[in-house]
């Protein structure tokens, strides 16, 4: 079964964008950074989320997120599925936290349960297609609105939702140009997905 083994964003300072990481969410290993001045602009066509265990850890994770310099998108609110928030880096990532509790259990942590690199593709079940025949097992399917992969050893979990659903769900117009400024590496090769999203060949787990 093919996982993905790196998430890279692609940035104009990768040490900046460590940083903020580094002190937003404690994330360290588990996401690279890459030196790029390609340019971009609008919606990038992805997202990533952070799924935690209660409220508390989203209010923590998000105001530390803007005390790091993001920008609040959508600032952190109940909802049907749970709690969450979603906000910008500063170098153009947008980051969504949420649970799907709805009250604290215990005092807040900054602990992340998972992470989900959420692709916004123009055709869900073809791009579901495509990413099964290279190797990437199908966990949850949801028709033509979400799919999810299994991670495997992975720490990070590949889903794929309508880019213009995933563009409303964290508060931003759906039109784009230019770079995705993401590369993902696994050890289904290299190649590019339909909807423009680059894969290189990478052996190496990420560390959980």
């Amino acid at each position: 079964m093919a996982s993905i083994a790196t998430v890279t964003l692609e940035v104009a300072d990768p040490a900046a964008a460590q940083h903020f990481c580094t002190t937003a969410f404690g994330l360290d290993t588990q996401v690279r950074l890459r030196a790029s001045e390609a340019p971009t602009t609008g919606f990038r066509g992805f997202t990533l989320a952070l799924t935690v265990s209660q409220p508390g850890t989203v209010d923590s994770l998000i105001d530390a997120a803007l005390d790091a310099g993001a920008t609040s998108l959508k600032p952190a609110a109940k909802s049907f599925w749970g709690y969450g928030g979603v906000v910008q880096a500063p170098d153009g990532t947008i980051w969504k936290v949420a649970t799907s509790a709805k009250k604290d259990t215990g005092p807040a942590t900054r602990r992340i349960d998972e992470i989900v690199l959420l692709l916004g593709v123009a055709d869900v079940v073809a791009s579901k297609r495509f990413y099964a025949g290279r190797g990437l097992a199908v966990a949850k399917s949801f028709s033509r609105v979400y799919v999810e992969f299994a991670a495997g050893a992975s720490p990070v979990k590949l889903a794929l939702y309508r880019r213009r659903a995933l563009a409303k769900d964290v508060g931003v117009p759906p039109e784009g140009s230019g770079s995705h400024g993401l590369v993902i590496g696994g050890d289904a090769g290299a190649f590019t997905d339909p909807d423009g999203f680059a894969w290189e060949a990478a052996a190496p787990a990420l560390a959980p």
